[in-house]
């Protein structure tokens, strides 16, 4: 399967994006000058489309969206945090491989 661009949001679209999304959502948070999260970035989009039909996957860029990344405490890139049911149910930082990525999503991957 392919790779699928992942959607950047913003301040003004993260609540219908992500609070009232109706399945899982893994926010990628991300900066241009990021090595790691440029090494991420394309197994995130792996995820993204293998798993489309029961998790969103999006990003945030934390240079456009500084107050995203302070309400969710973002102090270092990359790190994720996956909502369910329009709250954080758990957060990590750091690139990791596919499998390490999939297994911490394994809770919310089969959810609707």
């Amino acid at each position: 399967m392919s790779a699928t661009p992942v959607d950047s949001i913003t301040e003004q679209t993260f609540p219908a994006r992500v609070l009232q999304a109706k399945r899982p959502v893994l926010i990628q948070f991300w900066a241009l000058w990021c090595h790691p999260c440029r090494m991420v970035t394309p197994i995130v989009e792996e995820l993204a489309a293998e798993h489309a039909d029961t998790l969103d996957v999006v990003k945030v860029d934390i240079e456009e969206e500084p107050g995203l990344a302070a309400r969710h405490g973002i102090t270092a890139v990359p790190a994720f945090v996956v909502y369910a049911d329009g709250e954080p149910k758990g957060s990590w930082v750091g690139a990791a491989p596919k499998h390490a990525l999939e297994q911490k999503l394994s809770a919310y991957l089969g959810r609707r």
